[in-house]
């Protein structure tokens, strides 16, 4: 189980179906939703303002989550992927949506439902990636419309992980 921390007296609120590996650290105002999970050595840090990460969202290996006292909070919908190594900083993503690894999601920007953030984005401050559509580049830009195999793997990429989190616990007990 990762490190689950207070600050200034708030504590995260964590589902008790979440799953969260050694090295994983959740600390602050933070709500995370059911069957969730938050993996090696990620951060979801949310001490001068509020993190909520809903259902089925899984926050891979070294990936960031942080907030800023000027722009607000940060906000994940249900079903979203956030691959290895993403940093996202106080910003909002809709529920569907797949942020590929090293991806870089700056304050106010928001991530409609049904996209993906190509792996090496950097979506700058205030852009909105519109709903259904795949960016890429620094900066992201609008590319094309998810494909419908694409769809799919952001229907399954949940799925697969809480079977990868049931996985991790049988080989607990």
């Amino acid at each position: 189980m990762g490190k689950v921390l207070p600050y200034c007296g708030v504590n995260p609120v964590i589902h008790e179906t979440v799953f969260m590996t050694d090295g994983a650290f959740v600390v602050g105002d933070v709500h995370i939703g059911a069957y969730s999970s938050v993996w090696f050595n990620a951060v979801v840090r949310g001490d001068v303002c509020p993190i909520r990460i809903g259902e089925k969202c899984s926050v891979q290996d070294n990936a960031t989550l942080h907030v800023t006292h000027d722009t607000g909070p940060l906000t994940i919908g249900n079903c979203v992927t956030i691959g290895h190594g993403a940093v996202l900083h106080a910003c909002t993503v809709k529920d569907h949506v797949l942020i590929g690894m090293g991806a870089v999601l700056l304050d106010d920007c928001i991530v409609e439902s049904w996209s993906i953030v190509a792996a090496g984005s950097l979506v700058k401050q205030g852009f909105t990636v519109p709903e259904g559509m795949l960016v890429a580049g620094v900066p992201a830009r609008v590319m094309r419309p998810i494909t419908e195999a694409e769809r799919r793997n952001i229907e399954e990429s949940p799925e697969n992980y809480v079977r990868y989190s049931n996985n991790y616990r049988d080989a607990e007990q």
